[in-house]
């Protein structure tokens, strides 16, 4: 079956991941897509239900952990054209495709004095993976400054969803079964200067709590109600402890440091060890905050 010689969007076969994940870890991506259009899109998404193979939407790869086997199915990325656009309308909002950058992002708005992205600061994601996950931190998240949000279905049909019909809650967005293809923000306006000095404050705090010393995908599991993940790792004495290659960072326990050349297996029995003796101590069972391609 050959499937994939007729469609508008470039194939490369047999694609490594590894080098496309902050984890810098994983197999390759039996179809690898990098598309600029929905038209594109469309045509993989269509081809995946009908023969229904697994599509899977690579962002900035900062939050998930890619099977040492790889991907057998479809890996899309949003990488150009219309998923990295950024425009800006005359009541403090801004439009942008899923696949633009945070970073990237926050700079353009800031540029124009437009407040509201700096809690964001630091966070290596796009936009896309954002909105799914309801990324956030300090208390704040990108659901709350959300006016509507643009998706895919797993039919290749289209719709724009306003924010009341969107179910945001902390890290959870109900949105997984579409894929995000642009969102429109709601900021405000403020002085350069003013907001600058905001995303130099987040930046520092992110660089004083936070582990980066190896590669890594963030904070790997929720936080639980009440509480901190991270508090309860260290609560367990799991600091430093380490499967294989993966280890638990010494500065923030809810991180896990691809240290020594991990596969996933090594970071998904860390994971597990770390659910067990939390559950153990305190019967609370952690939820992963990153995705896990298997």
């Amino acid at each position: 079956m050959s499937w994939w010689r007729d469609l508008k969007a470039t194939v490369i076969r047999d694609e490594p991941l590894k080098n496309k994940t902050n984890f810098k870890i994983g197999g390759k991506a039996r179809f690898f897509f990098s598309v600029k259009n929905e038209e594109e899109l469309r045509e993989l998404v269509v081809i995946s239900s009908k023969h229904k193979i697994p599509l899977f939407v690579l962002g900035a790869g900062s939050n998930i952990l890619v099977s040492d086997v790889g991907i057998k199915g479809i890996v899309v990325k949003l990488g150009s054209g219309i998923f990295k656009e950024i425009s800006f309308s005359k009541n403090n909002s801004v439009e942008a495709g899923a696949g633009v950058r945070l970073a990237e992002l926050i700079g353009k708005t800031s540029a124009v004095g437009l407040s509201g992205l700096e809690f964001l600061a630091g966070i290596p994601g796009t936009l896309g993976g954002a909105i799914i996950m309801n990324a956030g931190a300090w208390g704040k998240d990108i659901g709350s400054i959300v006016e509507s949000v643009r998706v895919m279905d797993n039919r290749g049909n289209i719709e724009l969803l306003k924010r009341k019909k969107i179910k945001f809650s902390y890290r959870h967005s109900g949105l997984d079964s579409y894929i995000i293809l642009g969102a429109v923000l709601k900021l405000a306006s403020d002085t350069k200067d003013r907001i600058n000095q905001r995303i130099k404050e987040y930046l520092k705090l992110r660089s004083n709590t936070q582990d980066n010393a190896y590669p890594n995908a963030g904070c790997i599991f929720k936080n639980p109600a009440g509480t901190s993940a991270g508090k309860l790792i260290d609560a367990c004495g799991l600091k430093a402890k380490s499967c294989g290659g993966a280890v638990v960072s010494s500065r923030h326990a809810n991180f896990i440091l691809n240290k020594k050349n991990a596969s996933s297996k090594d970071v998904l029995k860390l994971m597990n060890l770390i659910r067990d003796k939390v559950k153990s101590r305190f019967n609370i069972t952690l939820e992963p905050e990153i995705k896990i391609w298997m």
